[in-house]
């Protein structure tokens, strides 16, 4: 997911959810909802935070990769992604925000 696409999801997530805010997650662009981010992009992947039985879920199937910004330690919360197309690149985040808010019924 190239810097533009991601700022693309940003913007439409953001008009969506007026509260949330932009900000830094490991040095990259990333969406935060009362003060907890919920979604980054770093080089091609976007990066989300589920819980982490739908983490293993992702990467079992292929479709995600283990996020470890430090070698040898994954955080479990989080996967990489390189979503197809513009609705998944909206898909993941709201599914992330809705973890984050405690929406969804994980």
């Amino acid at each position: 997911m190239d810097a533009a696409a991601f700022e693309d999801a940003s913007r439409t997530l953001l008009k969506e959810h007026p509260g949330d805010e932009r900000g830094r997650m490991l040095q990259s662009p990333g969406l935060k909802t009362s003060g907890a981010f919920y979604a980054f992009a770093t080089g091609n992947d976007l990066v989300v935070k589920l819980p982490a039985a739908r983490v293993v879920e992702l990467i079992e199937a292929g479709t995600g990769r283990p996020c470890a910004p430090r070698a040898g330690r994954p955080m479990r919360q989080w996967v990489r992604l390189t979503p197809a197309d513009a609705e998944l690149r909206l898909a993941y985040p709201a599914e992330a925000r809705e973890f984050v808010t405690g929406l969804a019924a994980w």
